[in-house]
This record gives C-alpha cells, structure tokens and sequence, in this order.
C-alpha cells in the first residue's frame, strides 16, 4: 500500500510539473502582449470594408487624435457658413493656460480659424484646439455637446470627450472601430477641407514644425490624419494612403514609440494594398460600423510607456528607431514579404519610415488677421521679432552663447560648433512663443507666403518644394579676449493616464 502511494504521487507530480512548465510557457508567450497591448484597425475608406481588426472594439484612451474631431465640427460649421476660415479667434486665459504642446501665445492674441487648425494639426497645439473650441461653440462644454452629438450621429457609440484637445479626462474614451468611423466621415463629408490633414509641416516665425505623422513624405501614397500620446494610451496613430485609385485608413492605438506606430500603420498599409492577391485567404469582417463594442474599461499603459527605464515621460515626437520583426503586435510581416512577389511592396517598412521625409515647402503660420503680400511678410516678421524679443528666452539664448564663447577662448584657434535647437522638429516641451531663439529677423520666402494663403481645393496637396531657409546667423559676445563668432544656430520650431498620467504629448499630469 505504501509503494501504490508513493508511485501515485510520483505521477501526480510528473503531470503537474509538465503542467507548470506549459503554463509557463503560455504565460511567457502571452506576457509580451498584454504588457505592450495594442489596437489595430484597416479599412476600406470608400466602403468602409474591415480588412484587418485586433482589439477594434477596445475602449482606448485617444490623446491628441481628439483634434480630428475638433477639426471635423470647426469645419462642418465652416462649411454649414456659421463662420469662416478668416474668423478672427482670440486666445482666452483658459487656452493660454493648456499644458504643452501649445503655440504658448499671450491671453488676447487673435489667430484666424486657418492658421489655428493648421497649428493644431501639425503641431497638436492644445492651446488651438480650445481657441477653436470656445470660438466655436461658446465655450469648451458646449464644444464638447457639439463633439458628443456628432459622435452619436456618426455612428460613434464607444466614444466620449469631455475637452477638444485630448488631454488626461476620464471621461475622454474612443475605440479604433470609433475612429475608423470618424476617418471616413472626414474623408466623405470634408473632401475640399482634407489638404489640412495631410500638411507636411508648418513655420511660425523662425520655427519649423514637422508633421508628427512620420508616414507624411516617407510612405508611398500617404495623405492623412494624426497623432496621439499619452502615458495612459500609448502611442496613436489615424493614417490614411492611396495608391491605385484605394484609399485605406489605418488606425493604431497603444503602439511602444513614435516611430513603431508609424511601422504598424505602414504595415498594415502594405498587407491592405496587396490583398486584392489574397482575398480568398482573408475571412469577411463585414463593416466599421459592424464591429461589436467591448464592455471593459480602457488599458492603461502608463507603466510601459512612461516607467522604469523611462526616467522622464516619453513625448509624441519619439525618435526611436522600431525594428518590424518579431514584436508583439506586428501581425504577420511573414505574410508582407510573402506577398511582396504578387505586387510592388515597400521590403523594409521601419527603414522607410526612419528616413528622412521628402523634402517639402513648410505652410506659414501667423497671428492676426488673414493677409498677403506685403502685409503678410510684415506680419511673419513681427512673429519673428516677438520671438526674439522674449525675456526669458532671451535670457536662455545669452547664457548658451556666452557659455560657447567660454568653451572658444580655451581652445583659441577652434571655431565654435553649431548647436541645433533640441529637438529641432517639435519638442513641445516647451511653447513655441517663449522658447524661439533669440535671431535675426528672418525674411519670408514668396513662395511660402504664396502657399500660406491658398486655399486648395479637394485635390490640392502640400508644396513639395524645398524648405525654405529659416534664418540669419549672429555673432556670440566675447567671454575672454581671444574668442570667435559663433556659427548660426538652427532655429526650428505632437491626455494623467485618465485617471493618472502625463499631458498631451509626454508632459507629466498631475
């Protein structure tokens, strides 16, 4: 009897130690997902036909790719007539006080509606989207009501907002099936308004802007929408591109960094574009609108975006470089290059977005009224000089240059190096109004200020020609008798986890 227990229990413990080992093992392969989880979504845009869908229906936090809707009712109500592009809006306290990324301008500073969506857009500046709110709908409730309605009316039903610019607010939900709805409607409803989503970047002064879709001028055929980050969501992305007369939008929510989001958008892009090949291998999922919401609350992801090794919260404009191959949440890239025999296919989608964007004519931006021509120049050129004539960023600009200067005289025959402007293309840590450097009044090109005043129609797209130039260079004061002129700098310039995370676009919320 004894012998038939022990032999028992050394059975039971053989079962259950392999029971353990494949739990473990289930447990390792599923870990990486949940800790990184993501939203993917691809449609059709004219049909609205899903080609892709993983955690579609999942309550998400939105971040800054709240302002697509922003845009979509200041433009509906451009186009119903109850204002215009050239309505004169004035930054109130409340917008001037929005946590970065911001334009930073004074309380009764007066932009028009053109200029203030295409800082929003580009620049995912906060403080735009409540100048659009409040010059809108009265205030930022009663903008909210007119987002909320016309989220129902669209079909919309996982989306809430309670603030225009998508920073931390519990009651700020969507979904990816939300926002692929919200996509089409854009597309269908605004079709002369769309050139505003797909701006390549923009020039206030002496500061150039990228666009933080880094899919805008590195993806073939990409023509739209925006970005998004939080601690809380994670890295968002609405993306658009056509090729071949198809139109897709591809939505991903809670991707890793700036650059993995724009990998998974462009690789879900390729696999949409090449599925005419494999239609047959692909199961129907009917449409946007039929997708079937999740009951649960909204991932929060503030531990894996802006924790442990991340001593300071990540911010939309991210440069990390995204590898596409075996990272949870990639799909089958297997299946890209699988495919990449049938029709032309982008063979390295993360080189391709690391690289430098086609160079292309940044949009001006200015306060005040619209205006052309001469009045226009002087217009940029008083931005460029309130940039310049800032206290405390001229206080910042003195201190680095006499510091440079002290480096010089200790090396006397060594120029000083130039020093790009951190993170030249948009760190919205700091408002582009309080942190210009300190310049020469730079002189607006005419084919910049002929572009800023167009008004394309449906067809029309950014210039694609080249930058212009930004600035004039300036000499360092002396620090000891032996010192060199310093070289010209370059001057250039994306909501509390809801509940706790960080503000829009990386900045800490309390």
């Amino acid at each position: 009897m004894p012998l038939l227990r022990t032999s028992l229990f050394r059975i039971w413990f053989r079962k259950a130690s392999l029971s353990g080992i494949l739990l473990a093992a289930v447990l390792a392969l599923v870990a990486p997902r949940l800790a990184y989880a993501e939203a993917h979504l691809l449609i059709e845009a004219d049909t609205g036909k899903v080609l892709e869908a993983e955690n579609a229906t999942m309550p998400w936090y939105p971040a800054s790719v709240t302002k697509i809707m922003t845009a979509y009712v200041t433009l509906k109500a451009v186009k119903d007539g109850k204002i215009t592009l050239d309505t004169l809006l004035t930054v109130s306290p409340t917008a001037a006080s929005q946590s970065p990324s911001k334009m930073g301008f004074r309380p009764g500073t007066q932009v028009t509606v053109d200029n203030a969506l295409k800082m929003m857009l580009v620049k995912s500046a906060n403080d735009m989207a409540v100048v659009l709110a409040e010059g809108v709908g009265g205030s930022i409730d009663d903008f909210c009501a007119m987002m909320n309605e016309t989220a129902r009316k669209l079909g919309m039903t996982q989306t809430s907002y309670v603030n225009p610019n998508g920073l931390p607010a519990d009651g700020q939900i969507t979904s990816a099936r939300d926002l692929g709805i919200l996509a089409r409607a854009f597309l269908h409803d605004l079709p002369e308004y769309e050139y505003f989503v797909h701006i390549p970047a923009i020039r206030f002064g002496h500061r150039v802007t990228q666009n933080f879709n880094k899919l805008i001028g590195r993806y073939p055929g990409a023509d739209g929408f925006k970005t998004g980050f939080i601690c809380a969501s994670g890295y968002n992305l609405v993306a658009s591109a056509t090729r071949n007369g198809k139109r897709l939008i591809a939505v991903v929510l809670g991707a890793s960094s700036g650059q993995m989001r724009a990998v998974r958008a462009a690789q879900m892009l390729e696999r949409g574009f090449a599925s005419n090949s494999l239609a047959w291998l692909r199961p129907s999922l009917g449409k946007v609108e039929d997708l079937v919401p999740v009951d649960t609350s909204p991932p929060n992801l503030r531990d894996e975006m802006c924790g442990g090794k991340r001593h300071k919260p990540a911010s939309d404009e991210d440069d990390t470089v995204a590898s596409n191959s075996g990272t949870p949440g990639s799909g089958d890239s297997n299946l890209m290059f699988y495919t990449s025999g049938l029709q032309p296919q982008v063979a390295n989608v993360a080189a391709l977005i690391a690289a430098p964007a086609d160079a292309a004519e940044p949009v001006v931006v200015y306060t005040g009224p619209t205006r052309s021509g001469a009045d226009l120049i002087a217009a940029v050129s008083a931005d460029a000089d309130s940039q310049n004539q800032n206290p405390r960023h001229a206080a910042k600009s003195n201190g680095a240059k006499n510091k440079k200067s002290r480096v010089a005289a200790t090396k006397p025959d060594a120029a000083v190096e130039p020093k790009a402007d951190a993170k030249a293309n948009g760190k919205d840590s700091k408002a582009t109004g309080k942190d210009a450097k300190t310049e020469p009044k730079a002189a607006a090109k005419p084919a910049a200020i002929k572009h800023a005043n167009a008004k394309p129609d449906a067809s029309a797209k950014p210039a694609s020609d080249k930058p212009a130039a930004s600035g004039g260079s300036t000499a360092a004061k002396p620090a000891k008798p032996k010192s060199v002129a310093a070289k010209p700098k370059a001057a250039t310039g994306e909501s509390k986890p809801a509940p706790k995370g960080s503000s829009s676009d990386g900045k800490p919320a309390s």
